[in-house]
């Protein structure tokens, strides 16, 4: 498990896909009626990315940058942390509600609009220092709480029942490529492309 960040890109061009994926089993009984398990808590995520225009023609090489990570990965072998475009950040996100009791608490988010349907996700790969709010009030650490290597706030006294808790920042999804080979097409003198750069999101 690396502690590589996928590299941001200027030739990222559409049309991308972010795709989630879940796990469900479905058992049809004999009038037609079905019964299914949910087998998955959380959603993962299948992110497809395309690049026009991959420079190898100025210092710091665009080809280099994503053909050394993916290399350094080995392909599918091993994990680095990607920064969704579309999600990465959240303010001011309910994580959990004080018992009196409970000191440990996983820090979670919800791409949903307010109100609307959605799921928790799991935010395992915080980006920098997080900020933690108890009933409004910035905590401080190592003071007030711990952050854990998996996204886990314990308090260390616990938040008193039904105390809001809430957390301000950004995060990554730890992925790895979905594929053993990816292509690069050369079009012009130093000048590359790749079709699509499949990403699948993995759990701790």
């Amino acid at each position: 498990m690396s502690s590589f960040v996928y590299p941001t890109l200027p030739g990222l061009t559409f049309n991308n896909v972010r795709t989630p994926l879940w796990n469900t089993g479905i058992q049809s009984a004999v009038s037609g009626k079905e019964s299914a398990i949910a087998y998955r808590q959380y959603p993962l995520y299948r992110f497809e990315l395309q690049y026009e225009l991959l420079r190898d023609n100025i210092t710091a090489s665009d080809l280099k940058a994503l053909a050394g990570l993916y290399n350094a990965m080995q392909g599918r072998f091993d994990t680095f942390l990607f920064t969704d475009p579309a999600f990465s950040a959240v303010v001011t996100e309910p994580f959990g509600t004080g018992d009196g009791v409970t000191t440990a608490f996983q820090l979670i988010c919800k791409w949903q609009n307010t109100g609307g349907p959605g799921i928790a996700e799991l935010v395992q790969n915080v980006n920098g220092a997080p900020q933690i709010f108890k009933n409004g009030v910035l905590q401080t650490t190592p003071t007030n709480y711990t952050l854990g290597p998996t996204g886990i706030i314990s308090f260390v006294t616990a938040p008193a029942n039904a105390l809001p808790l809430t957390w301000t920042g950004s995060f990554y999804y730890r992925c790895r490529f979905d594929t053993d080979e990816l292509p690069f097409t050369q079009f012009m003198n130093q000048w590359w492309q790749t079709k699509t750069v499949p990403l699948q999101t993995k759990k701790l």
